[in-house]
């Protein structure tokens, strides 16, 4: 059997890589020493020309399929990982059959929610986790897509502001439909709340969950606030004439969650009495498409959200509320953002990407002038963070060394 390999743009580097061994005992040359999550296959990181990729194990008719769901995902414009290709016809060096290779593309600066409970988190790190996947479920419905598989192991997080951005990672028992009836989206909800609880009982055991966390109530907190965000997304909302307003209010709410409305049904009833309106068309992204076009800086939305309020505080510091909006976003760039970007260490600049770096920045210089009683020189406070902050903090680019590492798994149950 002839080894065939699938991808977009294929890499012929990709050759180089052991085909012909079992993906558990390829050799460390190869591999990147970044934290794995829970998976039902082998999955490795490896290193070529440069890039990190993660590549799974499987059957070669799912990675196919996966494959062009990822893809497909991709176009979309999902927050999902980014298909690579798949390498198939696999045998070892005495002719046994190997399964075939999924291979996506590593998202810079993210992590498994298993490396993340490792490290020192704020309080409300698990209900952070969880809203962040929310809006991921609510994305991928939106759109059609059926999940089938909910679930924190098969999400990466990026931070964002203080928050979390998710990404699906694992599309193979997902289903892209023109549209999903209630009760496809509600079996999806079904499966989250219960692989999350899970997955919580887990950490617990293990000692990781933040004290007081209950599993099983926090795990029916993806059900609510999908409830929450689904409603305001696409919900019928009446009002009486006299009420228009409250048009430009609904945008304003949706806008305000990072979702941009291309269209909105509006309708009267028969006497005129009474508007109703139903946004039909919702794009996520409001906020990092605006940062986007004003400075060309491609970040997370709550990342973005935060960029734009200090460039509007630098607009009205400046006094230049009347000034072009994109001139002032060009001297906000030169002045404010990049000197603070380019002031860490080169030794330092994995730690962090860049925007969430400007964030903690920020939220560090606050600290520091709350403790000083009065405004503190940003000079000052970039120096102290990279002085006293920065250091301790785990790098979360892609990490270029031996094996990846498994975050422990805590037995809870017998297998009788």
């Amino acid at each position: 059997m002839a080894l065939e390999i699938t991808a977009a743009r294929p890499d012929p580097a990709m050759l180089d890589l052991p085909w012909e061994l079992p993906l558990e005992t390829w050799p460390e040359e190869h591999l990147a020493a970044l934290p794995r999550g829970i998976s039902r296959h082998v999955v490795r990181f490896v290193k070529l020309s440069g890039k990190v990729l993660a590549v799974k194990e499987i059957k070669a008719d799912i990675a196919v399929r996966e494959y062009q769901l990822l893809r497909m995902l991709n176009r979309l414009d999902l927050p999902c990982v980014e298909p690579f290709g798949v390498v198939s016809g696999r045998t070892a060096a005495d002719g046994t059959p190997l399964d075939a290779c999924l291979i996506t593309r590593h998202l810079q600066f993210s992590l498994p929610y298993r490396a993340l409970f490792s490290q020192s988190l704020r309080p409300d790190t698990t209900a952070r986790l969880i809203d962040a996947l929310a809006v991921l479920l609510v994305r991928v419905h939106l759109v059609g897509f059926w999940w089938g598989d909910v679930s924190l192991s098969n999400t990466l997080f990026r931070r964002d502001a203080g928050a979390f951005a998710a990404y699906l990672v694992d599309a193979e028992t997902g289903e892209l439909h023109q549209t999903l009836t209630a009760g496809q989206r509600e079996h999806d909800l079904d499966i989250a709340r219960v692989n999350i609880a899970g997955e919580l009982m887990d950490l617990e055991a293990g000692g990781f969950l933040e004290a007081g966390v209950d599993a099983v109530d926090t795990s029916n907190r993806i059900v609510e606030r999908y409830a929450e965000l689904w409603q305001e997304l696409t919900g019928l909302e009446r009002f009486e004439r006299g009420d228009r307003w409250r048009v430009d209010e609904r945008i304003r709410r949706l806008n305000e969650l990072g979702f941009d409305v291309d269209e909105l049904a509006i309708s009267t009833d028969i006497g005129g009495t009474t508007i109703q309106i139903q946004p039909k068309v919702v794009d996520a992204g409001h906020h990092s498409r605006r940062l986007l076009r004003l400075t060309g800086l491609d970040v997370e939305e709550n990342q973005a959200r935060r960029l734009l309020n200090d460039l509007d505080s630098y607009r009205a510091g400046t006094d230049r509320q009347n000034d072009d909006e994109e001139i002032v976003a060009h001297d906000w760039l030169q002045r404010i953002y990049e000197p603070i970007t380019r002031t860490v260490p080169r030794e330092l600049g994995s730690k962090l990407e860049p925007a969430e770096l400007f964030h903690e920045v920020l939220e560090h210089r606050w600290y520091l002038s709350e403790r000083a009683g009065h405004d503190m020189p940003l000079e000052d406070a970039i120096a102290d963070y990279v002085k006293t902050v920065l250091p301790s903090k785990p790098d979360e680019a892609t990490v270029v060394g031996v094996d990846t590492v498994e975050m422990p798994v805590v037995a809870m149950f017998d297998d009788n």
